[in-house]
């Protein structure tokens, strides 16, 4: 098999997490804060850690670090938690549903009003801000084609015009690594580039954002009252955390620091190779090619993507993904919305053989 689907999820896991799930499983399954015995305490401790590795991983040294079940609940909490009435919101084309529905639900509502970029340039999210607008939001990296943001220099946009910035960066953690310290609220996945388990997510908020809970229920702190405590990151995190995903996720972190230097000179190899090796192929139409992130869309000949996609699993034991990738707009930008594309994602865990056996697998089809 040829994993090349990590934009999804990735299939490889360090020894190092498999290790510390195993561990998990006999020592830290007691409910973390939820109890004042040994056992919880010792779980409380390594969900604490994981806190402060994903904090050191974004560099967010004046943030708290929230967990979800996952980058969307994540993005909803950011989206949700901070509406505000009749105000406006700026994105992009290149947005997930994760970002696009929360805001059409809360437009339905005739809660905002939004905005949605064709043109990611700076000068086009100046444009865009209206005397209501208070929020801007980005991916950092689509999910679709690979394509970056600037995302410094649209936080510094929005520290000139007083808005909050909320990223996505489901498709960035672990395979960018840039300051995120002036952003206000950092959304990301636990299961795709920081190589923890399904089951996490979470959201790291500056600590002057004041959001608003929008799941409610047991805390572990002031269960004397009916009302939602106040208190970060409790007030957010109501049920039983996932300490094992947890701890999958601080064991994954631990790993990509560790081998930083030798993830992005991989995935940049592996990147110069793919890119070329696709742009070469007169049959394919490649959405996007100056890319820096890993992930590719891309249609071959007059052939539907479903069917791409499985010939290349079934002949060749390819994973790939096919269709709509949960972003219609990024879809429409480039003209696919009516048969998808096939998307292949590296990570580090991949080889040059596998790129290769795309290649021989794409011309043996298109024969």
């Amino acid at each position: 098999m040829i994993y090349l689907d990590n934009a999804a999820t990735t299939y490889y896991k360090p020894l190092e997490v498999k290790q510390a799930v195993n561990k998990a499983m006999n020592l830290y399954t007691a409910n973390a804060g939820r109890g004042a015995h040994k056992l919880a305490q010792a779980s409380a401790e390594k969900v604490y850690e994981t806190r402060e590795k994903v904090l050191k991983v974004f560099n967010a040294n004046n943030h708290t670090c929230i967990f979800t079940s996952g980058c969307t609940s994540a993005l909803n909490l950011g989206i949700l938690g901070s509406v505000k009435q009749g105000g406006h919101i700026i994105t992009t084309y290149l947005e997930h549903n994760s970002v696009l529905r929360p805001l059409e639900h809360l437009k339905s509502l005739g809660k905002i009003e939004y905005s949605v970029l064709d043109d990611i340039s700076i000068k086009s999210f100046e444009r865009a801000i209206k005397p209501n607008t208070y929020m801007i939001i980005t991916t950092q990296a689509s999910n679709v084609t690979g394509e970056r943001i600037n995302v410094n220099e649209i936080n510094n946009l929005c520290k000139r015009h007083n808005l909050l910035h909320l990223v996505d960066t489901a498709q960035g953690a672990g395979h960018i690594f840039e300051d995120l310290s002036g952003v206000d609220m950092i959304a990301f996945a636990g299961h795709k580039g920081l190589y923890g388990i399904g089951g996490v997510g979470g959201l790291v908020v500056k600590n002057n954002i004041k959001l608003q809970p929008i799941l409610f229920g047991g805390t572990g702190t002031f269960s004397e009252s009916l009302i939602q405590p106040n208190t970060m990151p409790e007030s957010f995190e109501a049920g039983t955390l996932a300490n094992i995903p947890i701890i999958s996720l601080g064991a994954g972190i631990d790993y990509v620091i560790k081998n930083k230097k030798y993830i992005i000179e991989k995935e940049s190899r592996l990147n110069r190779y793919l890119s070329q090796m696709l742009n070469n192929l007169d049959f394919i139409t490649l959405y996007y090619a100056k890319n820096t992130t890993g992930v590719y869309s891309f249609n071959v000949a007059d052939y539907d993507s479903s069917f791409v996609s499985d010939y290349l699993n079934e002949k060749f034991g390819i994973c790939t993904r096919s269709g709509l990738h949960c972003a219609p707009l990024a879809h429409k930008h480039f003209n696919m919305q009516d048969r998808g594309a096939v998307r292949v994602s590296v990570s580090s865990d991949n080889t040059f053989y596998d790129i290769k056996t795309l290649e021989i697998a794409l011309k043996s089809l298109v024969r």
